[in-house]
């Protein structure tokens, strides 16, 4: 990766090849056997029965800012063309007047009519959120809204009731116990949907509906060979009010697809078919050291036999 993001700085999975394509099975290392489910049941989903056609030939994307600096910050946003930016912060415990920096320059960057979104990552309690909330909104010149500021349901609908910025929900529906069945309506604005924990495009849609809120589709941080099930969903969903976080091929070195989807005025198309990793790549970016390769493969068996119970 460029940067280190969600605290790492090596994306690591295995890609499927199947009857319809290739999937992706990329859960990170921390996640269990039984989370991993839904990651390898998004896989098998695209290498071997594919998506519903899409309503949308293309779909609007927001550019990702990690912790940087403000400077760095400004030419992410700047070179993007993208029109909404999706700000981490947070970063650390006392990162608030670095947060502070870098939504300030990625809101010049943008200039007027550009939307600013910050993501916390559920790490702030009901009063830090609230006030840090209230402070960013000031810096942004106006958030869109903020993504997962605390941990739980029951927190989010407190920060929501004591701020006039919209609260998007993440891990509390990707995380749940049974994402069909979470009430994050009474907590959220919008609900921020990942199609690959999500357990594929045709799960994902059921959550959509169940949500009932506007929806952003997210990337989990997949090489381009994944992120075509996100677009897939993004471009299947009946309506689509916001940009999507789906511009996160620009956080890796390199890529398993040799045609990369790169955002064209802020919008990235749809695919219709899954796309197929080029052989070359596949060697390039083949992990080094067999006994981790032992470890996956170990670890997709054990998902595998899980599955299929």
């Amino acid at each position: 990766m460029r940067t280190r993001f969600r605290g790492i700085t090596v994306r690591e999975g295995v890609v499927i090849p199947g009857a319809v394509g290739w999937g992706e099975f990329c859960p990170f290392p921390e996640y269990d056997d039984r989370e991993a489910a839904a990651w390898l049941a998004t896989a098998l989903e695209q290498a071997g029965e594919g998506w519903p056609e899409p309503v949308r030939e293309r779909v609007p994307v927001n550019c990702i800012v990690p912790a940087v600096g403000p400077e760095r910050a400004h030419r992410i946003v700047a070179e993007s063309g993208c029109r909404t930016a999706k700000v981490k912060v947070a970063d650390h415990p006392v990162s608030l007047a670095e947060d502070i920096e870098r939504v300030a320059a990625v809101r010049d960057a943008l200039g007027p009519g550009g939307a600013v979104r910050i993501d916390a990552n559920a790490v702030w309690d009901v009063d830090t959120a609230v006030a840090r909330i209230l402070e960013i909104d000031r810096a942004a010149g106006g958030l869109e809204y903020v993504e997962q500021p605390c941990r739980t349901i029951e927190e989010l609908a407190a920060v929501r009731r004591k701020v006039d910025v919209r609260i998007a929900a993440d891990e509390s529906i990707r995380r749940a116990e049974d994402p069909l069945r979470v009430a994050v309506a009474g907590a959220a604005d919008v609900a921020v949907l990942k199609c690959t924990p999500l357990g594929g495009v045709q799960r994902a849609l059921e959550v959509a509906e169940a949500a009932g809120l506007p929806c952003v589709v997210s990337s989990a941080l997949e090489t381009g060979v994944g992120l075509g099930a996100q677009l897939a969903l993004a471009g299947a969903l009946p309506t689509l009010d916001f940009a999507c976080g789906l511009d996160t091929l620009s956080l890796f070195e390199g890529d398993l697809v040799t045609d990369s989807p790169r955002p064209i005025d802020g919008y990235l198309p749809v695919p219709h078919t899954p796309a197929t990793p080029d052989p070359t790549l596949l060697d390039r970016y083949r992990h080094p050291d067999p006994d981790r390769v032992a470890w996956w493969n170990a670890r997709y068996e054990r998902v595998r036999a899980l599955l299929n119970r």
